[in-house]
């Protein structure tokens, strides 16, 4: 029996990721220039009865930005999960609403990879996946080391080829 309920009985899951970390750089940068700007607001309010509102409002207004300029990110990449199992690829996202898609490996037809120049210099990626139905290729960005996950998406692809093609042989 598997550790996984959502697995079935012969399936195993093999690699598990979630985005590259360079998705977080703008939502990190973003926060901490709100913070740098809260501090140089909280220096430049004047020292007099009133400054404490004011602190206060700067404080208030600087943590709801960086509320929704670095958590929301984060824990959209934390909630994102790409799975390669012996049998598909699952790709599960969303933090209130979680959304799913799993592709056969059988269906799957070509697995290639694209790299930039920043992808490049931080490894990672976007895979991109043709699979036989009415979705045709599907896009995986900021994929992080690209090039094994894409190596070891083909290496299962033709494993569960050659599975099936053993058990439609041994078939009557």
């Amino acid at each position: 029996m598997t550790s996984d309920p959502t697995l079935t009985e012969d399936e195993h899951l093999v690699l598990r990721v979630h985005p590259h970390w360079k998705t977080l750089i703008r939502p990190v940068s973003v926060a901490v220039l709100v913070v740098a700007a809260a501090l140089i607001a909280e220096v430049l309010i004047p020292s007099n009865s009133a400054a404490p509102v004011e602190r206060l409002v700067v404080a208030a207004v600087a943590i709801l930005a960086v509320m929704l300029w670095l958590i929301v990110p984060v824990l959209r990449w934390r909630t994102t999960t790409y799975e390669l199992t012996t049998r598909r690829l699952r790709v599960r996202s969303g933090i209130a609403t979680r959304r799913g898609r799993d592709i056969p490996l059988a269906r799957i037809n070509d697995v290639s990879f694209e790299k930039g120049l920043l992808d490049r210099l931080l490894g990672s990626g976007r895979l991109v996946v043709e699979s036989a139905g009415e979705h045709g290729q599907i896009l995986l960005n900021d994929i992080p080391r690209v090039e094994f996950t894409q190596a070891t998406l083909f290496r299962l692809v033709e494993e569960e080829q050659r599975r099936l093609e053993r058990n439609e042989r041994s078939q009557p």
